[in-house]
């Protein structure tokens, strides 16, 4: 397993170490803290970016004749600042907020309707990576939380409608999104606060949300994301022992050596979900 050419582990003896500390706790200590886009998800599909959410809305044009334009200004605007890690941290969490609060303006100002949600995930262009399936399934049978932290820009009812639409949305599966308030014509009002982004996650402490109760005994932690910002997803819980695992998606050779100094395991060339599954068996 650990021998892939895809599979890059950073500390070797210390991955072993957690390994077999997380393996003694037991399922009834541990949780699983994750991602959505493009970490259960695939990131590409033959060499192109597969589509997000938000990307799906964009480009499908369900909204207003004006949206797609202002929302591609947008992304060309703030995407190269979110992946730029020369810019210091704080000015590009900033470009990130004021990103999602333009963009979440544009959604209301462009009519977006709870039933648009529901024809982003039938679009069938969101695909879960291989094995993603049986890792769930295997949580569920052992009752281990699966908490899935999206900072999707079309919010966590987006989400749930995509695990219900795969049959997936089992009881310990506990999303920490962005979500929305509605008219009663099913238009978008507001946006929530605290809105999450690609790099607060670890501002965005879990110990805020109603599933802090259920997890916070719970302190090995297998953390899964494919960006620096998602390192971040358990901070402010007190854990005892945490493997990280990132999906490094574009720009490898620029970004690895970032990567392994935010991530236990980094993995490469958008694979199936082979690695996660075995070593969650191996632990869990």
């Amino acid at each position: 397993m650990e021998n892939n050419k895809n599979i890059i582990i950073a500390n070797p003896e210390e991955f072993k170490r957690k390994k077999e500390a997380i393996r003694r706790g037991g399922a009834g200590k541990s949780h699983v803290l994750s991602d959505f886009d493009r970490t259960l998800t695939y990131a590409t599909v033959d060499g192109h970016r597969r589509d997000s959410l938000m990307a799906i809305l964009r480009d499908k044009k369900y909204l207003t004749p004006d949206y797609p334009k202002k929302a591609y200004a947008l992304r060309d605007r703030y995407y190269p600042v979110e992946i730029d890690f020369s810019i210091p941290i704080e000015e590009r969490k900033k470009a990130m907020e004021e990103w999602w609060t333009k963009h979440f303006d544009l959604l209301i100002e462009s009519k977006l309707n709870i039933k648009d949600l529901g024809k982003v995930v039938a679009s069938k262009k969101i695909r879960l990576r291989d094995g993603v399936v049986n890792f769930i399934d295997h949580l569920h049978a052992r009752k281990v939380p699966f908490v899935i932290m999206s900072a999707t820009g079309l919010g966590g009812e987006a989400v749930t409608l995509f695990f219900e639409k795969e049959g997936k949305l089992l009881d310990n599966i506990h999303i920490v999104s962005n979500f929305f308030e509605w008219n009663e014509n099913g238009y978008m009002k507001k946006a929530r606060n605290p809105i999450i982004h690609a790099l607060n996650k670890d501002e965005t402490a879990i110990r805020d949300f109603p599933v802090y109760e259920l997890i916070k005994d719970r302190k090995n932690i297998l953390l899964l994301g494919d960006g620096p910002g998602d390192v971040g997803m358990s901070e402010g819980f007190d854990a005892e022992n945490i493997i990280k695992i990132g999906f490094l998606n574009e720009k490898v050779e620029e970004n690895l050596k970032h990567y392994k100094e935010l991530y236990d395991v980094i993995i490469l060339n958008d694979p199936s979900f082979d690695f996660m599954v075995g070593l969650l068996k191996e632990i869990i």
